[in-house]
């Protein structure tokens, strides 16, 4: 595989921008499996500088599981409508909600805590702040809530 393949395949895996794809090639040494790890990496020190910035604009979405058996709405924050509207955003909300109707975290902290289901390497907070380091905005589950038929 050529370094213009591995820039696009590490771009298709993690939505980096093409020059973070070809730094993070050229310090692995071309190894795209560790150069996941180190835009992750980055990813996830940025999302720490930006953890003080205000979220006023965000998302409220509701996720129906089985039929409407079960469901979850949570409320993710954002810094603007841009980010709020942009479809990663949208399929964050969709994960962290089909998370909440799966695993049954009890608060938010529990929530980011937990291994992410479709990827049981990364937990939650790192989905979130995997996004944050790609919008540069920070990002917030601010709350949610879950309802299970017959459940009180």
């Amino acid at each position: 595989m050529n370094m213009l393949d591995k820039i696009k395949n590490l771009r298709e895996l993690t939505g980096a921008g093409v020059m973070d794809a070809k730094k993070a090639l050229e310090e692995t040494s071309g190894d795209v499996a560790k150069a996941v790890e180190v835009i992750r990496a980055k990813g996830l020190a940025k999302a720490a500088n930006k953890a003080d910035r205000e979220v006023r604009s965000g998302k409220v979405y509701c996720y129906t599981h089985g039929g409407g058996t079960a469901a979850a709405m949570v409320e993710v924050a954002c810094e603007t409508d841009f980010v709020a509207s942009n479809e990663e955003f949208t399929n964050l909300c969709k994960e962290i909600a089909m998370q909440i109707v799966s695993m049954m975290p009890e608060t938010v902290e529990d929530l980011l805590a937990m291994p992410y289901v479709r990827d049981t390497s990364r937990t939650i907070d790192q989905l979130v702040k995997e996004l944050i380091g790609k919008t540069g905005e920070n990002i917030r589950i601010v709350r949610f809530a879950r309802f299970k038929l017959g459940e009180v």
